[in-house]
């Protein structure tokens, strides 16, 4: 059987940068559409032709904020992703979307031209903190969004940002609350961090922005963790929570280190035992695929020490942790060639860790802190 391939596609452009954003977004006051769906298209047909033996299980149009894509141009994209690669009956097909007016009147182009999974950036449910956030949009806009793709979608997913300024359990309570209120099978649910190179970062180095202190970020974290087992979305990663079957199929494979292809500005893949990176600036990334017919920075050899310490990195997220003999099977390497044995016998005294011996995972008091685990325990 042809092994899955999950491919994303990055557009690159938003209506505002967002204080807390790092990824690569631009905003530009024009873009020239007809241009950036043959590139996209050509930077596809490279990937195809280096994965001919794949079948498609997923496709995911992040950004940026790709529902400022033309319909049509989506629609182009499905249409010769599944001509190039053979697509599981059940393809997953997720585009990310911000909830202003513009966008969700596309909605319908968006359900019509092959997109079965929404993903909806509320981030916030009061204008407060939607300000706060320089989210484009308000809370009104917001809900008729989300009303809109759930009438347009048999999935829909929503993005909130907890853990911000001044949050406190009770606000916290409430606002997840409203949340699990609104049907939808999947959240996605962020604990703000200060990353840098962005506009938070400088405030925050300033001391002019401060986040809950650890003992309220942790309550936080349990609140959400218990909040959403409750009401039947359990936490199936460290910051997504989905009831049964209707987990993220694409960010799954990778967090389980299966093969992905990445295309336009900035994008990442994992294929052929290579890690792909595109160019990042859009103005170069599409001069170099109109000269070329490819937006290709980098491909690097991945050494088997390296490939297993990624599906570390990422396997330790799911909920369901590390199985040893996956491990094995997906890197060629065993899972305790990569870990500081005695660092990980130290953290399963403390609590953070479960291993069972068949298997590696973090306990809920570990969840949180996977970052720190990591860096502890990776050889």
């Amino acid at each position: 059987m042809k092994p899955p391939l999950a491919l994303y596609v990055h557009w690159p452009f938003c209506v505002t940068k967002c204080p807390y954003c790092d990824f690569n977004s631009h905003v530009r006051e024009k873009v020239d559409e007809a241009a950036w769906t043959k590139a996209l298209l050509a930077d596809l047909a490279y990937e195809a032709e280096l994965l001919p033996h794949h079948r498609l299980a997923s496709i995911f149009f992040g950004g940026g904020t790709p529902s400022l894509m033309p319909p049509a141009t989506v629609a182009a994209i499905i249409e010769a992703a599944t001509s190039h690669w053979p697509s599981d009956p059940d393809l997953e097909i997720t585009l990310e979307a911000n909830p202003s007016s513009v966008e969700a009147a596309r909605f319908a182009g968006f359900a019509a031209a092959g997109i079965n999974r929404l993903s909806l950036g509320l981030q916030a449910l009061n204008d407060p903190d939607l300000k706060l956030l320089g989210r484009p949009h308000d809370l009104a806009q917001g809900l008729a969004a989300l009303e809109v793709a759930q009438d347009n979608f048999g999935r829909v997913s929503f993005d909130l940002i907890y853990d911000r300024p001044g949050m406190t359990e009770a606000a916290w309570e409430a606002e997840l609350g409203r949340a699990l209120g609104f049907g939808t099978s999947h959240l996605s649910l962020y604990q703000l961090t200060i990353e840098p190179g962005t506009r938070f970062a400088v405030l925050h180095a300033k001391g002019q922005i401060e986040l809950p202190d650890a003992e309220t970020s942790a309550n936080l974290f349990s609140l959400t963790r218990s909040m959403t087992a409750a009401a039947g979305l359990p936490a199936y990663e460290t910051s997504n929570y989905a009831a049964k079957g209707q987990e993220s199929r694409h960010n799954i494979a990778y967090w389980t280190y299966s093969d992905y292809a990445g295309i336009g500005p900035g994008a990442h893949g994992r294929r052929l035992g290579l890690a792909s990176e595109r160019l990042k600036k859009p103005e170069l990334w599409l001069a170099q695929v109109e000269r070329l017919g490819q937006g290709m920075a980098a491909d690097t050899a991945l050494t088997p020490a390296e490939r297993a310490t990624e599906a570390l990195v990422m396997g330790l997220r799911l909920g369901e942790g590390i199985d040893r003999n996956w491990f094995f099977q997906q890197t060629g390497s065993r899972l305790d060639e990569v870990l500081r044995a005695e660092r990980v016998q130290a953290l399963v005294a403390a609590g953070l860790l479960d291993d069972s011996g068949d298997s590696l995972k973090l306990t809920l008091a570990g969840q949180p802190l996977v970052d720190a685990v990591l860096r502890e325990i990776a050889a």
